[in-house]
């Protein structure tokens, strides 16, 4: 018996700063500025989204032009990072940057408190608010959360694609950031951790395993880590105190 099943989209998307060619990155074609804007903010290219004076989104040729309200200063922050391509995979497909996580990782300081019943609340809705999830299997999610809601849900092929896109919703938006969670589709790695960082959300969830170095900057970095939340059962891997046991 033959059936038609839907995949998921890949598309390159190419971001020029000031008409220099920054990255071109392999997303899933959706909330690009989003994506634009959060990819720019870690990796310390601009603070706020007031630091752009415009971006402009050509989907058609793939294609994203910013213009730096300080072009000096945005020379000043790409020359920390070279060009490259960004994969959707893991692995060698990205770059471990120490001078720019040093300079756009925060450490968290939240207050923000939750109960195992919010986390398996969340969690579940994370689960069902992804059209795409549902009907490819093939992508990722990342939410903005409060302990009681999902506020942004954002998709992509590459896990750090969703955390970029969330985060620039968060600059766009002027959303406040501190006391926020983020619940989370796929393993918490390095990167993961250092995006969650970034966006300056104290607690972070998912259903799969983190890595060591993950939660050893979580534990520098202040980030309650819950992982493996999965039916009735989670792990609290560190700064436990924020999860109301």
């Amino acid at each position: 018996m033959e059936a038609e099943d839907e995949v998921a989209a890949e598309f390159p998307l190419t971001l020029k700063v000031d008409g220099t060619e920054f990255a071109t990155i392999v997303c899933t074609p959706s909330d690009l500025e989003d994506l634009a804007v959060g990819f720019l903010a870690s990796e310390g290219v601009i603070r706020t989204a007031g630091d752009l004076a415009r971006l402009t989104l050509d989907a058609g040729k793939g294609f994203v032009y910013a213009e730096h309200a300080q072009p000096e200063a945005a020379k000043a922050a790409m020359e920390l990072a070279s060009k490259r391509f960004i994969g959707s995979c893991c692995g060698k497909s990205r770059q471990f940057y120490l001078a720019g996580d040093v300079r756009t990782a925060k450490t968290v300081t939240s207050r923000t408190r939750i109960a195992p019943e919010q986390i398996f609340a969340l969690m579940a809705a994370l689960q069902t608010s992804s059209g795409d999830f549902l009907r490819t299997g093939g992508v990722h999610n990342a939410a903005l959360c409060t302990p009681d809601r999902v506020l942004a849900v954002r998709t992509d092929i590459g896990r750090h694609n969703t955390l970029d896109k969330l985060y620039g919703h968060c600059l766009r938006e002027r959303i406040p950031t501190g006391d926020k969670v983020i619940a989370f589709s796929g393993r918490i790695s390095s990167e993961v951790l250092l995006k969650t960082a970034k966006i300056g959300a104290g607690i972070l969830l998912s259903k799969s395993a983190p890595t060591d170095l993950g939660l050893k900057l979580a534990h520098d970095l202040g980030i309650t880590v819950v992982g493996f939340v999965r039916g009735r059962k989670l792990n609290v891997y560190t700064h436990a105190e924020r999860v109301l046991l």
